[in-house]
């Protein structure tokens, strides 16, 4: 991926750069919020990694800027700011996705993997599939080996959300965030009994490889590929 980093943190800005770049992903970088509009606004970007403290032009202005003048390039907003007003208020801005400081390299490669992969999917695509596993996004059905599979609405929304981002790591923060909403974020078991029970009807009287993976450590995926 093409991506602008606008960070004016220089120990940030450095730790995420080489850990992108080592990951094969080409980054610029910017240390103010004028700079990095002026970036933004010349170049195309995959995504941009916009602080929201900056000096010169702070990073809300910018992520505003940049909408109303049409860029679509994906933007995770960065942030000491943790309570819920400041994440709605950078989500209704225009930005994809918010990941609070401090944060671990693994976190912030996770959300960028997934607000990329939700962009592959346009309002015309009516169905998800990964391996033999169907999601009608019309009809809201579910079916695995041409089998229909009954699901309760927050299954649902947590399966599609796994669809959306296979074959990749999905944290609790994340499903937290996007299935349930920020309210949501101190209810610790929330998640594990939601999986629990998505797993079970997906994969309990199946011949196929299991579907739903937890990755020791780090959180989830929905695995399309045998290899897994």
């Amino acid at each position: 991926m093409k991506i602008l980093l606008v960070e004016d943190d220089m120990d940030t800005r450095s730790y995420v750069s080489s850990g992108l770049q080592a990951r094969g992903h080409c980054v610029d970088e910017s240390g103010n919020g004028s700079d990095g509009l002026s970036r933004a606004s010349a170049q195309e970007y995959d995504v941009i990694i916009l602080d929201r403290m900056l000096p010169a032009v702070d990073g809300m202005n910018v992520l505003r800027t940049l909408r109303n003048s049409g860029t679509h390039a994906r933007v995770l907003m960065l942030t000491a700011l943790g309570d819920v007003d400041a994440r709605i208020e950078g989500m209704e801005a225009g930005a994809d996705d918010y990941l609070g400081k401090p944060f671990a390299l693994s976190e912030l490669i996770a959300r960028l993997n997934a607000i990329c992969r939700r962009s592959a999917y346009t309002s015309a695509a009516t169905t998800l599939r990964v391996g033999d596993l169907e999601l009608d996004l019309i009809t809201q059905r579910v079916f695995r080996a041409g089998r229909q599979i009954h699901l309760q609405p927050r299954e649902w929304d947590l399966l599609k959300y796994f669809a959306l981002n296979a074959d990749e790591v999905i944290t609790r923060t994340m499903l937290l965030e996007h299935v349930w909403g920020f309210q949501s974020s101190f209810q610790s078991n929330l998640v594990d009994t939601h999986i629990c029970r998505l797993r079970g009807k997906i994969e309990r009287d199946f011949f196929g490889p299991r579907l739903l993976r937890t990755v020791r450590g780090e959180g989830y995926m929905l695995c399309g590929k045998q290899d897994h």
